[in-house]
């Protein structure tokens, strides 16, 4: 990821590179650029899953009936494989509902 203005993009990307600075560490330690942004998109599809389940509708109509159950998968393009990331949904919900507890 390069800092630098990409105009009406920005808002967008603002978004990713907030994914990265939470998982800087894990992503400047791979090698080679292609592999690092395939565990970036792996890594967004789990922080989009988790502001999925941050919402108040996700939350409370799961605690009705059960139901959705969110899922994060990763379309490859190098091998039209679709990947599972194996989200624990109900663990994250657990986490996410100590400080995001819309059901009440």
């Amino acid at each position: 990821m390069t800092p630098k203005d990409l105009g009406l993009l920005n808002p967008w990307l603002r978004n990713i590179r907030d994914v990265y600075r939470l998982h800087e560490a894990e992503l400047d330690a791979i090698d080679g650029e292609a592999r690092r942004y395939d565990r970036l998109v792996e890594l967004n599809v789990v922080e989009q899953c988790r502001n999925i389940v941050k919402t108040a509708a996700l939350q409370q109509s799961y605690a009705r009936n059960q139901s959705p159950i969110v899922h994060g998968w990763v379309f490859g393009f190098h091998d039209g494989l679709l990947k599972d990331l194996k989200i624990d949904f109900k663990s994250m919900l657990r986490n996410v509902q100590k400080i995001y507890n819309l059901t009440d």
